[in-house]
């Protein structure tokens, strides 16, 4: 009785996705100066219907005393494609995300409608225009999120960061807002080579294990350094120490 119970509710689940995506898709149309601020905030319930409907439950948790930021610059490891709805699920941002994604069916729609950012990383001129433009966007009082390992790297962090979000914080004064992203079952969340986004979605919502830990810390202020470099190393040598203590 309960299994059928389960199906029912994710059968509904998978229902409502449907019907707002199709109205996300709608609204999608107009120009985006009719919506407004409205579109942001239904692109947020939008990522935890997908987030529901997958049947993921995401944890977040905050490791510091205080209120969060009400302005930041949000980064995050980056294992797999659930960032890309569970990050806006979960925090009120606007993304950085590579060219391709406008080019997803539906998705890719509503995504740019939502004011995400988007960057051809083999491009250096599309990096420096996105770079300028995720700096105008925090200056103007948008939270960005972005995942300066450069893409999906897998469940273990990359050799290096990116400068883009250390450079957009020393530009802005903004604080830096560090999320480590934990999936209990990594294997099945993380990207394979070659794997298509709907083979990566069924796996995803057919995991065994679905709960995503959001690890929150301390924002930390670009003041405290002089240059994009050390401010990098530094926050880089945190992810390596989070990643020792909630992965090996």
């Amino acid at each position: 009785m309960l299994y059928l119970l389960r199906i029912v509710l994710r059968t509904l689940a998978w229902l409502d996705l449907a019907i707002f995506t199709l109205l996300m898709v709608l609204l999608a149309i107009p120009p985006s100066s009719w919506l407004g601020k409205i579109y942001p905030s239904l692109f947020q319930s939008w990522c935890r219907c997908f987030v529901r409907a997958l049947g993921v439950e995401l944890r977040l948790h905050q490791h510091f005393l205080g209120a969060m930021p009400q302005h930041f610059i949000l980064i995050a490891n980056h294992p797999s494609a659930l960032e890309d709805i569970g990050i806006p699920a979960l925090f009120p941002v606007r993304s950085l995300a590579k060219h391709e994604v406008k080019n997803w069916f539906l998705v890719g729609k509503i995504a740019k409608a939502a004011g995400t950012l988007f960057v051809e990383r083999e491009s250096k001129d599309s990096r420096q225009a996105a770079q300028q433009a995720l700096i105008e966007a925090v200056q103007t009082g948008d939270n960005i999120a972005l995942y300066p390992e450069g893409g999906c790297k897998g469940r273990r962090i990359a050799p290096r960061f990116l400068y883009g979000a250390f450079s957009a914080s020393l530009a802005s004064g903004v604080p830096i807002l560090p999320v480590f992203l934990h999936h209990e079952a990594q294997a099945q969340f993380e990207w394979q080579a070659g794997e298509h986004l709907l083979t990566k979605i069924w796996r995803m919502a057919s995991s065994p294990n679905r709960v995503v830990h959001y690890h929150v810390f301390e924002p930390i202020s670009p003041q405290q350094f002089t240059d994009k470099e050390s401010f990098n190393q530094a926050v880089y040598a945190l992810y390596l120490g989070w990643q020792q203590r909630f992965l090996d």
